[in-house]
């Protein structure tokens, strides 16, 4: 905050205060109220009437607010900042709650439903003391030269703001909305939250940078890979020593099955006339396969052998 903008913010909240004390008192601000008021402009200049009921809208809150609030999101898209979006909502909450309170408080009623002349009508249940088109006009014009990045363009967008809001409160005088002092309350109204701006912007900065961050940690979060969640898998058992079929199944050391003729399993095969030599047939039930557990000794051969008996030639009688 400059010296300078602090004189102005000083000089205009005296002013302001002197018209809220002016009207109260019902002095000559009053007289001059009902004396614009008792002239009717809107009756001495018709013509004007039309077109000026249009620009009236430039000081309506919600049109100027998407209108230049549109202008601002798209600096803010060019510049990667959040400063001008969060500066004119900053601005206009700041409005919205410093007029409205003055409104409520004092409850002015306006020129159309006056009820006694030369009275100040305060206390009645209106809503029109300060004018919030007016103090609207200021705040949101006058916005864009508070953010412009050049002394030029400043310079442009103050003139410019400046026609603006002096236009929306003259119109209201003119179309009968608004007592002279309403306007002159809105000019004030507007302009001291146009020069209390710069105390806001460390908590606007802060701002930014809070919605900054949480904008990341959303982006992050969504830039993560989805992985399928692992099922769990159940512990194996512990493995034991084999069962000594199973090894000797392992080592393809199983028995034979010995299909013979007239021979006994384990014995020797028979002799004498139409004796035949025994056929044999060794079946296995597994192919012989390398375990994969081998035992580190040498495995004890069955008992008897292996061979089948030699068959012996018959011999005559």
């Amino acid at each position: 905050m400059s010296r300078t903008r602090l004189a102005l913010f000083g000089g205009t909240s005296v002013f302001y205060l002197a018209i809220v004390v002016a009207v109260l008192a019902s002095t000559w601000l009053v007289l001059i109220d009902w004396k614009v008021m008792l002239f009717r402009p809107y009756q001495q200049w018709p013509e004007l009437h039309a077109p000026l009921d249009y620009f009236v809208v430039l000081g309506q809150r919600g049109p100027t607010a998407v209108m230049v609030a549109a202008w601002l999101g798209w600096r803010s898209w060019r510049q990667h900042t959040l400063r001008p979006l969060l500066v004119l909502g900053t601005a206009l909450l700041l409005l919205n709650v410093t007029v409205g309170a003055v409104k409520i408080g004092l409850g002015r009623l306006g020129p159309h439903y006056a009820t006694q002349i030369g009275s100040a009508e305060l206390f009645a249940g209106g809503d029109i003391f300060p004018s919030g088109h007016t103090a609207n006009a200021v705040v949101t014009w006058g916005i864009l030269s508070y953010l412009a990045t050049t002394p030029r363009a400043r310079r442009h967008l103050s003139a410019l703001s400046a026609v603006v809001a002096l236009g929306v409160g003259l119109t209201t005088v003119y179309l009968g909305t608004h007592w002279l002092s309403d306007v002159l309350l809105g000019w004030a109204a507007g302009l001291l939250i146009l020069l209390g701006l710069p105390w806001c912007e460390p908590l606007i900065g802060r701002a930014e940078a809070a919605i900054l961050a949480v904008r990341d940690r959303v982006r992050d979060r969504l830039r993560e890979p989805r992985t399928a969640p692992v099922a769990p898998v159940a512990p194996l058992p512990a493995a034991g020593p084999l069962p000594a079929v199973a090894l000797r199944h392992a080592e393809g050391l199983e028995e034979p099955v010995r299909e013979a003729s007239g021979a006994a399993p384990g014995g020797t095969a028979g002799t004498g006339a139409g004796a035949h030599t025994p056929s044999i047939r060794t079946t296995l039930s597994q192919p012989r396969t390398h375990a994969v557990l081998r035992s580190e000794r040498t495995p004890v051969s069955p008992a008897g052998s292996r061979r089948p008996p030699r068959s012996r030639p018959a011999t005559g009688g």
